[in-house]
C-alpha cells in the first residue's frame, strides 16, 4: 500500500492464517489490485469477532485496509464468495488447500498480477460447482506454469528440438519439458511419460477451460499427469509440498 493511502479497499482470496499477538491474525492474501499481501486483523481470533468468519482460508472477499505501522490493518471484511459446496468435502477441501498452496510458494509480495488472480478464483469455483475436480486440478497447474514463466516443452524434445512423435516419451524436470526416448534413455533423471499422458497434457496447455472440459482422461492417465506434474513442481520449488499427502490421506 503506497505510504500517501491512509485507506485502501480490495479484493482478495485468503492464502493463509496464522495466530498473531495475543487475539490478532496474520494473514496471507492474494489480491486482485496488488498481488500477494500480508495483512493483519485486529481482534480476529475473539469469540465476538466480526471479521473471522470472512477471513477463512479459501475465501474470496473484499476487504478495507487501513495503514499501519509495518502491514496493512483490516478495518472491514465481506465475503464475496465462500465456496460453500466446496467445504462440504473434505476431497474438494484437500485441492482447494493444493490450490493456494501452490500460489503461495511461486509468489512473493512483488506487486500485482491479474491473470494469477483470475485463475486463482476461476479453480476455486470450479472445485466448488463441478462433479470431478480432477480436470479443474490438472489445468489450474498447466495454466499456473505459464503464468510464472515455467511452461513446460511438450510438442518438441526439450533436448535436440526435434519433433515428438506419437509414442511414449520421457520428460526431464531439468530440462523443462519431454525428452524423444533417444535424448530420454541416456539421461540420468528423466522419466517415461506415455503417449496418452502427453496427449492430454497438450489438449490443457493449447486450449480455454471450455476446451478442456472436452477432454475424459481416464483414472490411471491422470494419476501418471499428477505424478508429473508433482514432479515438475517439486523441482521448481526445490522442495516438497505438504498437500498432496493430505490429499492421498483423505483419499
Amino acid at each position: 500500500m503506497p505510504a500517501r493511502e491512509r485507506s485502501q479497499r480490495v479484493e482478495a482470496v485468503v492464502l493463509r492464517h496464522t495466530d498473531w499477538g495475543e487475539a490478532d491474525r496474520l494473514l496471507w492474501l492474494y489480491t486482485r489490485e496488488s498481488g500477494k499481501i500480508r495483512a493483519i486483523a485486529k481482534g480476529a481470533r475473539k469469540m465476538r469477532s466480526r471479521k473471522a468468519g470472512h477471513l477463512e482460508p479459501f475465501t474470496r472477499v473484499n476487504l478495507l485496509l487501513a495503514q499501519g505501522h509495518d502491514m496493512p490493518l483490516v478495518t472491514q471484511a465481506e465475503t464475496v464468495d465462500a465456496y460453500l459446496s466446496l467445504r462440504e468435502d473434505l476431497i474438494r477441501v484437500a485441492y482447494a488447500s493444493y490450490v493456494v498452496e501452490l500460489l503461495d510458494r511461486f509468489t512473493y509480495e512483488e506487486g500485482d498480477n491479474l491473470s494469477l488472480y483470475r485463475i486463482l478464483i476461476d479453480t476455486l469455483a470450479r472445485l466448488n460447482r463441478e462433479a470431478e475436480p480432477q480436470l479443474a486440478i490438472r489445468y489450474y497447474e498447466i495454466r499456473l506454469l505459464d503464468l510464472l514463466g515455467f511452461r513446460p516443452q511438450l510438442f518438441a524434445c526439450a533436448r535436440c528440438s526435434n519433433d515428438i512423435q506419437p509414442e511414449d516419451q520421457y520428460f526431464s524436470a531439468a530440462e523443462g519439458g519431454v525428452l524423444c526416448p533417444t535424448c530420454g534413455q541416456n539421461h540420468p533423471a528423466a522419466r517415461p511419460v506415455s503417449c496418452e499422458a502427453l496427449r492430454y497434457l497438450r489438449h490443457l496447455q493449447r486450449s480455454n477451460y471450455s476446451e478442456a472440459l472436452r477432454a475424459n482422461i481416464p483414472a490411471p492417465i491422470n494419476t501418471e499427469m499428477e505424478r508429473l506434474m508433482q514432479y515438475y513442481l517439486t523441482y521448481l520449488l526445490e522442495r516438497g509440498l505438504n498437500t498432496p499427502d493430505f490429499l492421498r490421506q483423505v483419499r
